[in-house]
Protein backbone atom coordinates (compact mmCIF):
# COMPACT_ATOMS: atom_id res chain seq x y z
CA UNK A 1 0.00 0.00 0.00
CA UNK A 2 1.03 3.61 -0.63
CA UNK A 3 3.88 4.98 -2.66
CA UNK A 4 7.33 4.08 -1.40
CA UNK A 5 9.35 7.14 -0.35
CA UNK A 6 12.81 7.13 -1.90
CA UNK A 7 15.65 9.43 -0.92
CA UNK A 8 18.62 10.62 -2.94
CA UNK A 9 22.13 10.14 -1.57
CA UNK A 10 22.24 13.85 -0.58
CA UNK A 11 18.97 13.53 1.33
CA UNK A 12 20.22 10.40 3.12
CA UNK A 13 23.44 12.22 4.04
CA UNK A 14 21.42 15.12 5.43
CA UNK A 15 19.13 12.78 7.41
CA UNK A 16 21.84 10.53 8.83
CA UNK A 17 24.85 12.91 9.12
CA UNK A 18 26.90 10.36 7.14
CA UNK A 19 28.81 12.00 4.29
CA UNK A 20 27.90 11.50 0.63
CA UNK A 21 31.44 10.18 0.14
CA UNK A 22 30.90 7.55 2.88
CA UNK A 23 27.57 6.46 1.34
CA UNK A 24 29.19 6.08 -2.09
CA UNK A 25 31.96 4.02 -0.48
CA UNK A 26 29.49 1.81 1.44
CA UNK A 27 27.81 1.08 -1.90
CA UNK A 28 31.12 0.38 -3.62
CA UNK A 29 32.13 -2.24 -1.01
CA UNK A 30 28.65 -3.81 -0.91
CA UNK A 31 27.92 -2.71 2.65
CA UNK A 32 24.88 -0.59 1.79
CA UNK A 33 23.23 -1.14 -1.57
CA UNK A 34 20.73 1.53 -2.73
CA UNK A 35 17.14 0.39 -3.26
CA UNK A 36 17.46 1.45 -6.89
CA UNK A 37 19.59 3.50 -9.27
CA UNK A 38 17.59 5.92 -11.43
CA UNK A 39 17.95 6.17 -15.21
CA UNK A 40 19.99 9.29 -14.68
CA UNK A 41 22.36 7.25 -12.46
CA UNK A 42 21.20 8.59 -9.07
CA UNK A 43 21.30 6.21 -6.10
CA UNK A 44 17.89 6.00 -4.36
CA UNK A 45 17.33 4.70 -0.82
CA UNK A 46 14.16 3.49 0.93
CA UNK A 47 13.25 2.83 4.58
CA UNK A 48 14.98 -0.61 4.68
CA UNK A 49 18.23 0.96 3.48
CA UNK A 50 17.94 3.75 6.08
CA UNK A 51 17.45 1.11 8.80
CA UNK A 52 20.54 -0.76 7.64
CA UNK A 53 22.49 2.52 7.61
CA UNK A 54 21.39 3.15 11.21
CA UNK A 55 22.77 -0.29 12.19
CA UNK A 56 26.04 0.46 10.35
CA UNK A 57 26.41 3.77 12.21
CA UNK A 58 25.75 2.13 15.61
CA UNK A 59 28.59 -0.31 14.87
CA UNK A 60 30.82 2.58 13.69
CA UNK A 61 30.11 4.28 17.03
CA UNK A 62 31.52 1.12 18.63
CA UNK A 63 34.67 1.38 16.45
CA UNK A 64 34.01 -1.76 14.40
CA UNK A 65 35.75 -1.82 11.04
CA UNK A 66 33.62 -1.73 7.88
CA UNK A 67 34.71 -5.31 7.12
CA UNK A 68 33.51 -6.49 10.55
CA UNK A 69 30.21 -4.61 10.13
CA UNK A 70 29.64 -6.18 6.73
CA UNK A 71 30.18 -9.68 8.15
CA UNK A 72 27.89 -9.02 11.11
CA UNK A 73 25.05 -7.51 9.07
CA UNK A 74 25.23 -10.16 6.36
CA UNK A 75 24.45 -12.91 8.88
CA UNK A 76 20.78 -12.36 8.12
CA UNK A 77 19.79 -11.79 11.75
CA UNK A 78 16.53 -9.94 12.20
CA UNK A 79 16.82 -6.23 12.95
CA UNK A 80 15.74 -6.55 16.58
CA UNK A 81 18.50 -9.10 17.30
CA UNK A 82 21.12 -6.79 15.75
CA UNK A 83 19.85 -3.80 17.75
CA UNK A 84 19.77 -5.83 20.99
CA UNK A 85 23.42 -6.86 20.43
CA UNK A 86 24.40 -3.25 19.75
CA UNK A 87 22.56 -2.07 22.85
CA UNK A 88 24.58 -4.51 24.99
CA UNK A 89 27.88 -3.24 23.53
CA UNK A 90 26.89 0.44 23.83
CA UNK A 91 25.86 -0.08 27.47
CA UNK A 92 29.30 -1.56 28.20
CA UNK A 93 30.90 1.49 26.63
CA UNK A 94 28.54 3.85 28.52
CA UNK A 95 29.46 2.16 31.80
CA UNK A 96 33.16 2.47 31.03
CA UNK A 97 32.84 6.16 30.05
CA UNK A 98 30.80 6.81 33.22
CA UNK A 99 33.67 5.45 35.31
CA UNK A 100 36.24 7.50 33.37
CA UNK A 101 34.13 10.67 33.81
CA UNK A 102 33.84 9.96 37.54
CA UNK A 103 37.64 9.67 37.78
CA UNK A 104 38.11 12.89 35.79
CA UNK A 105 35.62 14.83 37.94
CA UNK A 106 37.14 13.57 41.16
CA UNK A 107 40.57 14.64 39.84
CA UNK A 108 39.18 18.14 39.14
CA UNK A 109 37.64 18.37 42.63
CA UNK A 110 40.93 17.38 44.27
CA UNK A 111 42.81 19.85 42.05
CA UNK A 112 40.48 22.69 43.11
CA UNK A 113 41.02 21.75 46.76
CA UNK A 114 44.78 21.71 46.20
CA UNK A 115 44.94 18.03 47.15
CA UNK A 116 46.31 14.98 45.38
CA UNK A 117 44.15 12.04 44.46
CA UNK A 118 45.02 8.62 45.88
CA UNK A 119 47.40 6.92 43.45
CA UNK A 120 45.25 3.80 43.12
CA UNK A 121 42.23 5.89 42.06
CA UNK A 122 43.95 7.93 39.35
CA UNK A 123 43.27 5.44 36.55
CA UNK A 124 39.87 4.01 37.48
CA UNK A 125 38.01 3.16 34.28
CA UNK A 126 40.98 3.68 31.99
CA UNK A 127 41.10 -0.06 31.81
CA UNK A 128 43.51 -2.91 31.55
CA UNK A 129 43.71 -5.08 28.48
CA UNK A 130 41.80 -7.78 30.41
CA UNK A 131 38.81 -5.45 30.94
CA UNK A 132 38.75 -4.52 27.26
CA UNK A 133 39.05 -8.15 26.23
CA UNK A 134 36.25 -9.21 28.57
CA UNK A 135 33.93 -6.61 27.05
CA UNK A 136 34.74 -7.74 23.50
CA UNK A 137 35.10 -11.46 24.23
CA UNK A 138 31.50 -12.47 23.51
CA UNK A 139 31.42 -10.57 20.21
CA UNK A 140 34.78 -12.01 19.24
CA UNK A 141 33.80 -15.61 20.08
CA UNK A 142 30.78 -15.18 17.84
CA UNK A 143 32.86 -13.80 14.93
CA UNK A 144 35.45 -16.56 15.38
CA UNK A 145 32.84 -19.32 15.41
CA UNK A 146 30.90 -17.97 12.43
CA UNK A 147 33.75 -16.72 10.22
CA UNK A 148 36.94 -18.08 11.73
CA UNK A 149 37.82 -14.39 12.17
CA UNK A 150 39.60 -13.22 15.31
CA UNK A 151 38.80 -9.55 15.86
CA UNK A 152 41.18 -9.21 18.82
CA UNK A 153 44.10 -10.80 16.96
CA UNK A 154 43.37 -8.67 13.89
CA UNK A 155 43.17 -5.49 16.01
CA UNK A 156 45.42 -6.06 19.06
CA UNK A 157 44.57 -3.68 21.86
CA UNK A 158 47.42 -1.37 22.74
CA UNK A 159 46.60 -0.69 26.37
CA UNK A 160 49.60 1.60 26.91
CA UNK A 161 48.61 3.83 24.00
CA UNK A 162 44.94 3.74 25.00
CA UNK A 163 45.79 4.85 28.53
CA UNK A 164 48.20 7.50 27.24
CA UNK A 165 45.45 8.94 25.03
CA UNK A 166 42.86 8.81 27.82
CA UNK A 167 45.28 10.53 30.23
CA UNK A 168 46.12 13.22 27.66
CA UNK A 169 42.42 13.82 26.94
CA UNK A 170 41.69 14.10 30.68
CA UNK A 171 44.57 16.55 31.14
CA UNK A 172 43.38 18.61 28.18
CA UNK A 173 39.77 18.80 29.46
CA UNK A 174 40.93 19.67 32.99
CA UNK A 175 43.26 22.38 31.62
CA UNK A 176 40.54 23.92 29.46
CA UNK A 177 38.07 23.85 32.37
CA UNK A 178 40.67 25.55 34.58
CA UNK A 179 41.21 28.26 31.92
CA UNK A 180 37.43 28.84 31.70
CA UNK A 181 37.20 29.18 35.47
CA UNK A 182 39.96 31.78 35.40
CA UNK A 183 38.11 33.62 32.64
CA UNK A 184 40.91 33.28 30.09
CA UNK A 185 39.59 34.08 26.60
CA UNK A 186 39.69 31.46 23.83
CA UNK A 187 41.97 33.64 21.69
CA UNK A 188 44.53 34.05 24.50
CA UNK A 189 48.01 32.83 23.47
CA UNK A 190 48.13 30.28 26.28
CA UNK A 191 44.91 28.66 25.09
CA UNK A 192 45.91 28.59 21.42
CA UNK A 193 49.25 26.95 22.36
CA UNK A 194 47.44 24.46 24.57
CA UNK A 195 44.98 23.54 21.79
CA UNK A 196 47.83 23.32 19.22
CA UNK A 197 49.71 20.87 21.45
CA UNK A 198 46.55 18.77 21.89
CA UNK A 199 45.93 18.69 18.11
CA UNK A 200 49.58 17.71 17.52
CA UNK A 201 49.19 14.87 20.05
CA UNK A 202 46.06 13.59 18.28
CA UNK A 203 47.76 13.77 14.89
CA UNK A 204 50.83 11.93 16.20
CA UNK A 205 48.60 9.17 17.56
CA UNK A 206 46.83 8.45 14.29
CA UNK A 207 43.76 10.62 14.89
CA UNK A 208 44.23 13.47 12.40
CA UNK A 209 41.83 16.35 12.94
CA UNK A 210 41.73 19.86 11.48
CA UNK A 211 41.54 22.91 13.72
CA UNK A 212 38.12 23.72 12.18
CA UNK A 213 36.68 20.26 12.94
CA UNK A 214 38.14 20.40 16.43
CA UNK A 215 36.57 23.81 17.09
CA UNK A 216 33.20 22.53 15.81
CA UNK A 217 33.36 19.47 18.10
CA UNK A 218 34.40 21.53 21.12
CA UNK A 219 32.38 24.67 20.46
CA UNK A 220 31.18 24.83 24.09
CA UNK A 221 34.72 25.91 25.01
CA UNK A 222 34.88 28.59 22.34
CA UNK A 223 31.46 30.27 22.51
Amino acid sequence: GGTRVLYTVKEVASLSHATVKALHYYHKIGLLEPHAVSEAGYRLYGTKELERLQEILFYRELDFTLEQIKRLLNEGKDRLAVLAEQEKLLLLRQERLGTILGTLRESMTKEREGKSMEDNKLFAGLGSEEEWRRALEEQNAHLKETYDFDMLAANPIDTAEMNEMAAEAAAFMAGMAEALRKGIKANDGKITDFVSEHLAFLNDHGHPITAEDFAAQNRFFFT
